[in-house]
């Protein structure tokens, strides 16, 4: 009996192949890089990756295709706005356009690298390549409010402008969250470059699939949610800290707080769940000798939450500062 794929799989599986081959090209091609002088690891937060001696070329190319990239995957994506399509099952022009585009920036990245070298990390700070990602991962959780809840299950009754506003500028956002993270850093084959890669790569692939279920999928946009716990407690480990039980337990509250509501699962399901993600988080911080410092857990979920409500307050103080401007005239108006 022959066996099909279903429509997101027939995108995502060739996706994730190639996102994965692209990683292997890197992870084989970085010892090119060791000819080049590093600062190297001195203070957290000080990006060790970048020249000792930085070049005006490396920084020229870097930033050069850093914005040809940026520009033009938001003129696709406006442009595919524009047409207002519905979402549907095969690749459209937009999609193969996203699609070019990302192979061409990928292969002039790597060529950078390997031939200057330096990506954007030479002239901005860490924690801006960090944020990005974060401030993405963030308005995930907002705009999946309607449909998982956002905590508990519980649905929060955002304003209907600000929901709007999340879904209409989403793609903007998201895409210079990846596309400047991707530039920052150069092609460098530590596992914690390795895996930020595939997950860059993964995420270009999430961009292409614009206006196709697959882009919509809540098995694979939770796979895409989920990786970063991953990406989180492999770098901890790999550094050799202690602190890997607050990025897998930070990163996994927020799967029993919001994401598996999103999945279907039934209320036994999501009780064994809260329930193994309690004694894992006790057990793992008492093996590592830190069950004083398991209140870390909530650092991530509590950050998240604040921006997300910081930013709905910020909207709602712009909306009211507007309101004001808009009733003298409304008044002035009627006067007339």
């Amino acid at each position: 009996m022959q066996m099909t794929m279903n429509p997101t799989a027939k995108l995502v599986v060739p996706g994730v192949a190639l996102a994965a081959a692209f990683t292997i090209i890197i992870a084989a091609t970085a010892a090119n890089l060791t000819a080049f002088s590093i600062v190297g690891p001195t203070v957290p937060f000080a990006y060790p990756w970048r020249l000792a001696e930085p070049t005006a070329i490396a920084r020229l190319t870097a930033w050069a295709g850093y914005l040809l990239h940026n520009i033009i995957v938001w003129a696709i994506i406006y442009r595919a706005r524009r047409e207002k399509p519905a979402f549907g099952t095969e690749l459209r022009w937009f999609n193969w356009a996203m699609i070019a585009v990302t192979l061409a920036a990928i292969g002039l990245h790597f060529a950078q690298s390997h031939l200057y070298y330096d990506g954007l990390a030479a002239d901005v700070h860490e924690a801006t390549a960090l944020g990005s990602v974060a401030l993405m991962l963030m308005i995930v959780i907002l705009f999946e409010t309607p449909r998982r809840g956002l905590i508990f299950g519980k649905k929060f009754k955002f304003k209907p402008g600000f929901m709007q506003a999340a879904r209409q500028y989403h793609g903007y956002l998201f895409s210079w969250a990846i596309i400047y993270t991707f530039w920052y850093h150069p092609t460098e084959g530590t596992w914690g470059h390795l895996m930020g890669f595939f997950y860059m790569f993964m995420l270009f692939v999430q961009s292409a699939l614009i206006f196709n279920r697959a882009h919509i999928n809540k098995y694979w946009t939770f796979a895409l949610e989920f990786f970063v716990l991953i990406h989180g407690v492999v770098v901890a480990i790999l550094q050799g800290n202690t602190l890997w039980p607050m990025f897998a337990f930070g990163f996994g509250s927020l799967v029993v707080l919001t994401q598996m509501y999103g999945l279907g699962l039934n209320a036994l399901s999501q009780r064994l769940l809260a329930a193994l993600f309690v004694v894992g988080a006790v057990v793992s911080y008492a093996v590592t000798g830190r069950l004083a410092q398991i209140h870390e857990i909530i650092r991530i979920p509590l950050l998240d939450y604040m921006v997300i409500f910081f930013l709905y307050g910020i909207y709602l103080l712009v909306s009211w500062v507007a309101g004001q401007f808009q009733q003298p005239a409304s008044a002035a108006a009627t006067g007339d």
